[in-house]
């Protein structure tokens, strides 16, 4: 039956615009949002991925005659090509014209009160894929309470979450909110940025209770979409997820991140393979190298032996969830002890007992069950913040 539900196609339930069976973005919706935009002061909160029919919104809000005032710019910057955590300085878009208010400076990933003074309301359009490590949704929220203290409105042009079919991983534990981890959701929450921005108002999430008044928090709903639907990104998020294989296998490999071992940053296969030079027993081996959006990778130029999962089955991922398998054969390889971890760990996985019970022997299958009636928990928090079927 689980596997059963991935099979299924979305059918239209929503009418968020021309009504017909095509899955549509909130973006595509002009007549929904261009009333809530007209005569207001516009920032814009996206980056490449914010894309319909073959045109940038921006372009589009343009053409609308919409007064956009300024284009703000999340991780990896507003073109998409900057390396992962990079800093990136304020600067102006070459095409348009318009400034661009870096959230990735040395100094800042917020905006500054003499930025929002500037705009009425602020869009946000980019593409997530559904991880609570991933850096996009804690960027809108962080605008969203930059927002909710200067008085102006957010409207959130929504967009498929691509691993929105589960929920999986354990709670954010709040002592480890940093950079990669901002609400106390699961890794994987399954949920599109228009509904985590809803919940996250909701419970209060963005700074001490802090809320943005129902009348100024507007989400344009993505048309003929459900959770089960399986949306295929035309538009790779980030660089090191190019494909739908990386962003599937991204739950699993993803704290790698925090460890001695290459999870393919360098290579044809970022989040698809894991390895590292002294893990033996494997035949498969690469070699990082330094790429576009991987100037620096870990292991680089090392030849690194370890494991190739990229001809997995999608089903089999979307099975797997959240697996521990990989690191814990990769730890229990190299044996190096607490050296195998740094304390990125806890960040990425939102809690401490993972990785006391990888050192305890638990197999992942142990671990996994540890979080299962958290998970459950908030699937019933979150349902009253949910736009579309599940």
């Amino acid at each position: 039956l689980f596997l059963s539900l991935f099979a299924i196609m979305a059918i239209g339930l929503f009418t968020a615009c021309a009504d017909n069976s095509t899955l549509k973005m909130g973006a595509e919706c002009t007549n929904k949002y261009l009333p809530k935009l007209k005569g207001q002061r516009v920032a814009l909160l996206a980056n490449h991925t914010a894309t319909t029919e073959g045109k940038h919104i921006l372009d589009k809000m343009l053409e609308e005659h919409i007064d956009v005032v300024a284009v703000v710019a999340p991780e990896h910057g507003f073109r998409g090509k900057a390396d992962a955590g990079e800093h990136i300085n304020s600067s102006i878009d070459a095409k348009t014209g318009l400034p661009i208010w870096s959230l990735y400076t040395a100094k800042s990933r917020r905006l500054t009160p003499e930025q929002v003074a500037q705009f009425d309301v602020i869009v946000v359009d980019m593409q997530d894929v559904g991880l609570r490590f991933y850096t996009y949704y804690i960027t809108m929220l962080s605008v969203m309470r930059s927002a909710a203290e200067g008085g102006k409105s957010v409207v959130i042009f929504d967009r498929p979450n691509p691993n929105g079919m589960y929920v999986d991983g354990p709670i954010l534990d709040m002592k480890y909110k940093s950079g990669v981890g901002y609400a106390p959701i699961p890794v994987v929450h399954g949920m599109t940025m228009g509904e985590l921005a809803l919940m996250a108002n909701g419970e209060g999430w963005l700074k001490d209770g802090l809320k943005i008044p129902s009348q100024k928090l507007h989400v344009i709903k993505c048309k003929n979409y459900t959770h089960q639907t399986m949306y295929e990104l035309p538009i790779a998020p980030s660089p090191n997820l190019p494909n739908m294989k990386s962003i599937y296998l991204y739950p699993a490999t993803c704290f790698f991140e925090a460890t001695p071992v290459s999870l393919g940053r360098g290579t044809d296969l970022p989040f698809q393979i894991y390895g590292h030079p002294n893990m033996t027993g494997y035949d498969y081996s690469f070699t990082p190298r330094s790429i576009p959006g991987a100037k620096n990778p870990p292991q680089l130029n090392k030849k690194c032996y370890g494991v190739n999962l990229s001809n997995m089955s999608d089903e089999e991922i979307w099975k797997r969830g959240v697996d521990l398998t990989y690191i814990i054969d990769a730890y229990r390889n190299l044996n190096m002890d607490d050296h195998f971890f740094r304390s990125f760990f806890e960040l990425l996985i939102g809690t401490d007992y993972v990785r006391k019970m990888i050192k305890q022997g638990k197999s992942a299958e142990e671990i996994r069950a540890t979080w299962q009636d958290d998970v459950e928990k908030f699937k019933v928090q979150r349902k009253p913040y949910l736009l579309y079927a599940e």
